[in-house]
């Protein structure tokens, strides 16, 4: 019997802690929870000119890796002791877990009030999207708006304009269409540079870019309906798809090993100046800026396959934050979270960490190739705000099975069959 009273105890004594907490803490203190830990200077730098300004003390605390940080929330929900700002890693899914058991107040209200709505305004609206839950939408959440973006993200190509100049191409004219790039690979190619690198071996990546060449060919309606099982893998357009992959192949065009290469070794690679062109998001500034300093490279869109659609590229926010909407101080988390995200605070965060700032007004006080990334945030698009999802075991299939087709050991024709009779698998499962 000694043991179970024990447990009971301890399990109170945590509960009654994280209350003593919540009762004692200073009132004109916030305290915030990220993942990012090379960020504290700049937060704290921040938090010390909030204090200033306003008299209300922000304290960070970073935790990392990411895992450690999820699991810490989790821990923290379990008992009642999450701070009064925090983020959410993970899928809509996780976050929508997270605000039905109620830790995380619905933001749309305060933001429309605050500054009379202008602040709303200069932040971009496919960052607020992401944390934005539509009438309807398959979680059951509420609708509103759940977090606030820190920054936000696209993910693109970049080109190396030294190797451009190299092999006798205009550095400031990428190419624009899949023409345009086959030839820019030819001349690449003839002067003996690698030409296209990217974490092929992240499933994920080859997803982002595959999805991005299929709402440009066929728009977002029928990649959507797609998903919906309304149009077949097998359709021509999604084997149209696959073939560009296989022409990547067949012209030598992908860095050798690129398709096993995880995200890090490609970013070194493009770092290194061993291939001409990288895919990768926004967040590469940072990393090629520690890798190479001296790295000269622009942003481009990938190769417009079709000019009867846009080309969509993943991007939105990059991380957010969250209020506690069981925090005595949820006003002032709401206050600096305004703060936080105006005009010069985002433009610093920008300049000190390399990545796009979520205010739209602070993009003339940025790097340029940051502005460059930023250019197409509104073409951007996210698997968090689809209104349709995918079976994972299809995306899985089909990022797999481009694989194939890049290391030449699949057809087009044969993965579509493939990732198709994976659909109607899972169709029939879910209609069960």
């Amino acid at each position: 019997m000694k043991r179970p009273l024990a447990i009971i105890l301890l399990a109170l004594a945590i509960v009654f802690s994280g209350c003593a907490r919540e009762r004692i803490q200073d009132p004109n203190t916030v305290t915030v929870w990220h993942w990012m830990s090379d960020r504290e200077e700049a937060f704290q730098e921040l938090a010390r000119r909030y204090q200033d300004h306003t008299g209300i003390n922000v304290k960070f605390d970073l935790y990392a890796p990411s895992e450690s940080y999820s699991q810490k929330v989790k821990a923290a929900a379990q008992t009642n002791t999450l701070p009064d700002i925090f983020g959410v890693l993970g899928e809509s899914r996780d976050l929508a877990s997270f605000i039905k058991s109620g830790y995380v107040a619905e933001l749309s209200g305060l933001i429309d009030r605050l500054d009379g709505g202008i602040w709303r305004d200069t932040l971009f609206e496919k960052a607020i999207a992401v944390n934005e839950f539509e009438p309807g939408n398959a979680y059951e959440v509420p609708p509103g708006i759940y977090g606030v973006p820190l920054d936000v993200m696209t993910i693109q190509m970049v080109y190396n304009k030294s190797l451009f100049k190299k092999a006798g191409l205009d550095p400031e004219k990428p190419p624009r269409t899949w023409q345009e790039f086959l030839q820019v690979a030819n001349q690449l190619k003839a002067h003996e540079i690698p030409v296209l690198v990217g974490g092929f071996g992240e499933i994920w990546m080859l997803d982002a870019l595959s999805s991005n060449f299929a709402m440009n060919l066929m728009g977002e309606d029928k990649v959507f309906d797609t998903y919906r099982g309304k149009v077949p893998y097998t359709d021509p357009d999604w084997i149209r798809v696959l073939e560009l992959f296989k022409q990547m192949a067949d012209e030598d065009i992908v860095v050798k090993g690129a398709v096993t290469m995880v995200n890090k070794t490609a970013e070194q690679t493009f770092a290194n100046q061993r291939a001409a062109i990288a895919f990768n998001g926004s967040w590469c500034v940072n990393v090629y800026h520690g890798m190479n300093p001296d790295l000269d490279y622009g942003a481009m869109l990938p190769p417009l396959v079709s000019n009867v659609h846009p080309m969509k590229v993943w991007g939105g926010g990059g991380s957010s934050l969250m209020v506690n909407e069981k925090s005595s101080r949820k006003d002032k988390a709401v206050a600096f979270l305004s703060w936080i995200t105006q005009k010069d605070q985002q433009a610093y965060l920008a300049n000190i960490t390399n990545n796009l700032p979520a205010n739209r007004d602070s993009l003339k006080d940025i790097a340029p190739i940051l502005q460059e990334f930023a250019d197409d945030i509104d073409n951007a698009t996210h698997p968090n705000t689809y209104p349709a999802h995918e079976f994972h075991q299809v995306t899985e299939a089909w990022s797999k099975g481009i694989q194939l087709i890049l290391i030449g050991e699949k057809t087009p024709t044969e993965i579509a069959e493939e990732v198709q009779a994976v659909k109607e698998r899972e169709l029939a499962k879910s209609n069960r």
